[in-house]
C-alpha cells in the first residue's frame, strides 16, 4: 500500500507536528490506512514535552521527498541462486514476461553477478569449438537430462569433468575416446559400451536404451546415466548443466539501492550501455531490476501539507511529489500543483483548530489523548489566546478538546510555556528551533521566533544572537534576518534585526537601538511581522 505523507513545515513547531499527526489519524480512522504523519526537522523541547505528556511517539523523520528507486514500478524477475543450471535460467528468462537479464545471488540473496540471454548464447557457441565440461555437479546433469543414475564409480563423485563425445557408428576399429576424462554419449551400442567401461571413461550417458548387465562388472570407474532424450538433444542439453555462476557477468556491475534518488540514477543510466540493472536493499540483497523505461514516468510520492503552503518552508524535493491537499492558516504563497487539489485555509490561530473542526464535521470524536494533544497545540500556537492570530473559534475548539481530554487549558498553558522556557540552551539551538525563510516581492529573508517568559534573561545573550544572525545572512544571502523574543508575560516581542534596518524601522514605525527594538502587543510572526513587510514592499 502506497504511503501518503502528511507533513508540516521545516523547523516544526508543536502546531505543525500535531496537525500532521491528527490529520493522518483522521484519514486513517475513516478507512484510508495509508496516511503517515511525518516531520521535517528536530522536535523542540516543548513539542517533546507535549507528546510525552499525552503518550505519543514523534512522527517519522523525512529528510526529503525526492523520488527514489523504491518509488518505481521496477521489475521483479526470477532471482537465481548461483548454483542453478543454465537450463533452468533459460526457462526463467522465457516465462510469461521475458526478461533480458537475471540477477545471480549467493545463499544470503546478495548479488554475485548478472546473467543475460547473450551470455547463454555466447557460451553455446563456444561449446561447438571446445566441447568440455569441468566439475559439473552430477545432480545438475541428472536434472537437465531428466536422467537416472544407473551406476556409480567405486569412489562416489559429486562432479564430473571431461570432453563431451558423441559415439557414432564406427567404420574403423578405433573408439572415439582417447582419455579417461571423457563424457561419452551413446545409444544401443553394446560393444562401444564395453570398450568405454573397460577403458574407464568418466561418464557414459545412455540415450533411450537400457544398460546391459554384463557392462556393470567392467564399469568400476565409470558413472553411467540414462536419459529419455535422443543423442542430439542430449548433447545440446548437457552443456546447460553448468551452474549459472560461471556464465554470469561479475565485473563492473552497476547496481542501485532502493534509497538512491532517481536524478542520480538517471545520470548513471544515460552514461551506461546496459539494459537492466540490479536493485539492492539496505542489506545488499537483490530485490529487483531496473531498466531505462522505468525512469520515463516514475511514481511520485504523495503528500499532504499542513500548517504551511510556501515552497521554501516545505520538504526538499517537493517539486517531485504529488500534492494531494493543503490544510493551513497562513497567507497563500507560491506552491503550485499540476492538478486540482483540496485546499482548506482558514483565518484562525492554529492549524489544529481546523483539523479538530474536520473531526467534528465527520462525526468522529478523537480519543482523550489525541484531543489533549490538539488542545495543547492550539494553546501553544495562540500563546494561550494572547496572540493576535487567536480567534473565538480557536478558544471554542480548544475548550472542546480540553473537555474531551478532561484537562484545564490554563494549567496546560502554564505547563507548556514554563517547560519551553529557553533556559541555558545554546544560542544556535534556540535560533534554529523555529526559523522560517520567506520570499516576498524579490526579498529573501528569515525570521526566527522564541516564545519565552524571561526575555530579560535572553536579551543578555544579544551579542551571540547577532553574530549568529549575521552568519546566517551571509551564508544564505538574506537581505534581512529577524529574531523575535516573544514574551508571554509582557505580551510583546523584543526584536533583533540584522540587515535592512531602515526597512524594519519604516515598516514598524520604530527605532532600532543597537539592532534592537521592543514591539508591544506583537506576538505573531505571520499576522504582525510578515504582513507589515509585505505591505512596505508592495
Amino acid at each position: 500500500m502506497e504511503r501518503i505523507y502528511v507533513t508540516g513545515h521545516r523547523n516544526p513547531d508543536t502546531d505543525s507536528v500535531v496537525s500532521a499527526m491528527a490529520y493522518a489519524s483522521l484519514r486513517n480512522a475513516l478507512g484510508e490506512r495509508q496516511f503517515v504523519a511525518a516531520r521535517l526537522g528536530h522536535l523542540s523541547d516543548e513539542t517533546r514535552l507535549i507528546l510525552k505528556r499525552f503518550g505519543f511517539d514523534p512522527p517519522m523523520f523525512v529528510k526529503n521527498m525526492r523520488t527514489q528507486v523504491q518509488d518505481l514500478d521496477f521489475d521483479v524477475p526470477p532471482i537465481l541462486h548461483e548454483a542453478v543450471t543454465v537450463n533452468r535460467a533459460w526457462s526463467a528468462m522465457k516465462e510469461d514476461k521475458p526478461v533480458s537479464a537475471i540477477p545471480v545471488t549467493d545463499d544470503e540473496g546478495r548479488l554475485r553477478g548478472m546473467l543475460t540471454a547473450g551470455d547463454i548464447a555466447a557460451f553455446d557457441m563456444q561449446t561447438a569449438e571446445a566441447p568440455n565440461l569441468q566439475d559439473v555437479p552430477v545432480f545438475n546433469i541428472l536434472s537437465v537430462l531428466e536422467g537416472q543414475l544407473l551406476h556409480e564409480t567405486e569412489n562416489v563423485v559429486n562432479t564430473i569433468s571431461g570432453e563431451v563425445v558423441l559415439a557414432l557408428p564406427q567404420s574403423g576399429e578405433l573408439p572415439p575416446f582417447r582419455r579417461k576424462e571423457t563424457i561419452l554419449i551413446c545409444g544401443n551400442q553394446p560393444e562401444m559400451l564395453r570398450q568405454a567401461a573397460e577403458f574407464g571413461v568418466a561418464c557414459i550417458v545412455l540415450c533411450q536404451t537400457e544398460l546391459p548387465e554384463e557392462i556393470r562388472q567392467y564399469a568400476k570407474n565409470t558413472c553411467i546415466i540414462s536419459t529419455p532424450y535422443d543423442s542430439y538433444r542430449t548433447i545440446r542439453r548437457i552443456f546447460q548443466a553448468i551452474p549459472v555462476e560461471r556464465l554470469a557477468q561479475k565485473e563492473n556491475i552497476t547496481a542501485f539501492h532502493l534509497e538512491d534518488y532517481i536524478d542520480d540514477v538517471r545520470e548513471v543510466v544515460l552514461q551506461s550501455r546496459y539494459r537492466s540493472y540490479p536493485i539492492l536493499d539496505s542489506q545488499e540483497r537483490v530485490v529487483g531490476t531496473l531498466s531505462r523505461y522505468h525512469l520515463i514516468r516514475p511514481r511520485r510520492k504523495k503528500v499532504v501539507l499542513v500548517d504551511h503552503n510556501e515552497a521554501a518552508q516545505s520538504v526538499p524535493g517537493l517539486e517531485q511529489t504529488d500534492i494531494l491537499a493543503i490544510i493551513d492558516h497562513h497567507r497563500l504563497a507560491d506552491i503550485q500543483t499540476k492538478n486540482p487539489i483540496y485546499v482548506r485555509n482558514e483565518p484562525v490561530g492554529s492549524t489544529c483548530t481546523i483539523v479538530a473542526g474536520m473531526y467534528q464535521e465527520r462525526g468522529l470524536m478523537p480519543s482523550p489523548k489525541l484531543a489533549g494533544l490538539m488542545a495543547a497545540a492550539i494553546v501553544s500556537d495562540t500563546v494561550l489566546f494572547k496572540s493576535p492570530t487567536s480567534t473565538a473559534t480557536d478558544r471554542k475548539m480548544a475548550e472542546r478538546m480540553a473537555h474531551i481530554a478532561g484537562l484545564s487549558l490554563e494549567e496546560l498553558g502554564q505547563a507548556i510555556f514554563s517547560a519551553s522556557a529557553p533556559g541555558d540552551k545554546p544560542v544556535e539551538q534556540l535560533f534554529r528551533a523555529d526559523f522560517k525563510e520567506f520570499h516576498i516581492a524579490g526579498h529573501n529573508f528569515g525570521v526566527s521566533q522564541i516564545t519565552c517568559m524571561d526575555s530579560d534573561r535572553q536579551i543578555q545573550r544579544k551579542e551571540d544572537f547577532l553574530r549568529l544572525m549575521e552568519s546566517a545572512r551571509a551564508e544564505h544571502g538574506y537581505s534581512m534576518v529577524l529574531l523575535m523574543l516573544t514574551d508571554v508575560l509582557l505580551e510583546g516581542s523584543r526584536v533583533l534585526c540584522i540587515g535592512g534596518e531602515d526597512t524594519f524601522q519604516k515598516a514598524f514605525n520604530t527605532e532600532l537601538r543597537e539592532h534592537e527594538a521592543f514591539l508591544p502587543h506583537v506576538m505573531s510572526r505571520k499576522m504582525q511581522i510578515i504582513p507589515m513587510l509585505s505591505a512596505l514592499w508592495g
